[in-house]
Formats: structure tokens, sequence, C-alpha cells
């Protein structure tokens, strides 16, 4: 009798450190059992990264011109796209990727240069199975809830910026400026009552962007 709580306290332990080595499991799962009843398309346009993509509902239809895949998963920091890049982007094999994850990293306390380091495993990592495979990584936004933050922010993003720039199938969409008043601070209405997250003015502000960038890369269309 005395081994059942040993091993009930065994699995508790076990469950625990599992949780958090992976904290995104469940939504991972949800992601895998959702591809199995319903395929994603293929050589479609990947959204992956934090809980700006993850809150992109409308996502499909305000590109719908394009095959859009949402894989945000909130809370998220790059380096957790890069470990369940088997799972959430290469066997999807998309034609582009478009990222947006960052903003948690700095707020967690990592360095620009990490930011920076993170996203080109991710690279790596897409490019070492994909190798046609583009990429393009949306800047860190400003935000309110953050704006302390915004020396760390703006240089992650040069950091990244100025990557992208050495390799033709990486490019950057500079959403930042577009996200500051005249004041040089983040335009409050365009974010939600958390200051951090964008509502829908937010998002339509995005669409247009992201679709200009996807025009110029001429990223590939829904059949007509």
């Amino acid at each position: 009798m005395r081994l059942l709580p040993k091993l009930a306290l065994l699995f508790a332990f076990t469950f625990a450190a599992s949780a958090a080595t992976n904290p995104f499991e469940k939504e991972i799962e949800a992601f895998e059992a959702g591809d199995k009843t319903n395929p994603p398309p293929s050589a479609a346009i990947l959204f992956i990264g934090s809980s700006s993509i993850r809150l992109w509902t409308t996502l499909a239809k305000d590109l719908p011109e394009y095959p859009v895949i949402n894989r945000g998963f909130g809370g998220s920091q790059i380096a957790d796209s890069v470990q369940y890049a088997e799972r959430i982007a290469l066997p999807y094999k998309p034609a582009l990727i478009v990222m947006y994850a960052g903003g948690n990293d700095i707020n967690a306390g990592k360095e620009p240069a990490t930011v920076l380091s993170d996203f080109k495993a991710f690279v790596t990592k897409i490019h070492a199975a994909l190798p046609e495979t583009r990429l393009t990584y949306i800047s860190i936004a400003p935000n309110p809830a953050r704006w302390s933050q915004v020396k760390e922010v703006r240089e992650a993003n040069r950091l990244i910026e100025e990557y992208t720039r050495t390799d033709n199938r990486l490019s950057f969409i500079n959403v930042f400026p577009h996200m500051l008043g005249k004041d040089g601070e983040p335009r409050p209405e365009i974010f939600g009552k958390d200051r951090l997250h964008m509502n829908p003015t937010g998002y339509e502000l995005w669409t247009g962007l992201v679709r200009d960038h996807l025009q110029k890369l001429k990223a590939p269309k829904r059949p007509s």
C-alpha cells in the first residue's frame, strides 16, 4: 500500500516537470489534432509566433487572397517556435513563414543579441529542412504596457532587420513606426484594455502592412 502514494507523488512530479519544460504542449497537441481533421493547405503562408499572432483570429478573413495558416501560441518566445518547429512548421512545407515573436523574450529579460541568436536558430532549423522556404519577421511592436523596454525593442529590431539583409530568402516588416503617434509614443487607439495587445483597429493596420509586403514578395495566392 505504501507504494501507491510514492507512485502518485512520482507521477505528479513528472507531470509538473513536463509542464514546466513544455508549457505549450496542449496548444501544440490541439494544432496537431486539427491538422488531422482539417489538413491545412500546402505551400501556404504560415504565421507563427506569440499572442499577437494567436489573437489574429480574423487572419484568413483579412487576407482572403492568400492561403494562410495561423500557428500562434500566446506567451511564447522565439525559442519556443524553434522547439516546436518539427510539429507546427516543417510538416506544412510552407512557401513563406511570417513570424511575430520577441516581445516576450525582451520582457523575460533576454538581451537583444539573444533575441537575434534565437531567430537565427529558427531560420537555421527551417532552412535545414526546407531550403526554399522564405521567412519574414514582423518587427517587435511598441505598446504602452511595455514602453519602458523600448530601447531593447528598438535594438532587437535593428539587429534582426540587419540580419535579414544577409539572405534573399529573409525579409523584414517594420510595423514599429506605424504604431506610434505624432508624440512618438504608442497610439492608444490601436490597443486593447490591457495596453499590450492590439484591438481590431491595430490588426487593420497590420493587415495593410503585411499585405503590401506579401505583394512585394509575390507570395503565393489562392487559386482563382
